[in-house]
């Protein structure tokens, strides 16, 4: 079976450092893009950050670029977001998710989240 399973989140302090990792189950990772999304409450799901299936191209969102950076270990079927300098407003549920084009069309897969709390 398909299956992301995300870990590494929690409670943190402003300008604290947390890692998120996302192991991969059931699928041919390194196909794959790779992405973290996240969602704060009242808000629409947000691309934080992608890499391709080789992993040599990436994209971070704006607001965190500089701060965030993604990676992935396709030895090990898994995708990391290293978070430095977390401010409050990442405060969100982060989601992993898997995208490739196939060539029937679109396929993705998501994770169940973990929440990233950013708190004094």
């Amino acid at each position: 079976q398909v299956q992301l399973v995300e870990s590494g989140g929690g409670l943190v302090q402003p300008g604290g450092s947390l890692s998120l990792s996302c192991a991969a189950f059931g699928f041919r990772f390194s196909l794959y893009t790779m992405s973290w999304y996240r969602q704060a409450p009242g808000m629409e799901r947000e691309l934080v950050a992608n890499i391709s299936g080789g992993g040599i191209s990436t994209y971070i969102v704006d607001s965190v670029k500089g701060r965030f950076a993604i990676s992935r270990d396709n030895s090990a079927d898994t995708v990391y977001l290293q978070m430095n300098r977390l401010k409050p407003g990442d405060t969100a549920v982060y989601y992993c998710n898997a995208f490739r084009r196939a060539t029937w069309g679109p396929v993705d897969y998501w994770g169940q989240g973990t929440q990233v709390t950013v708190s004094s």
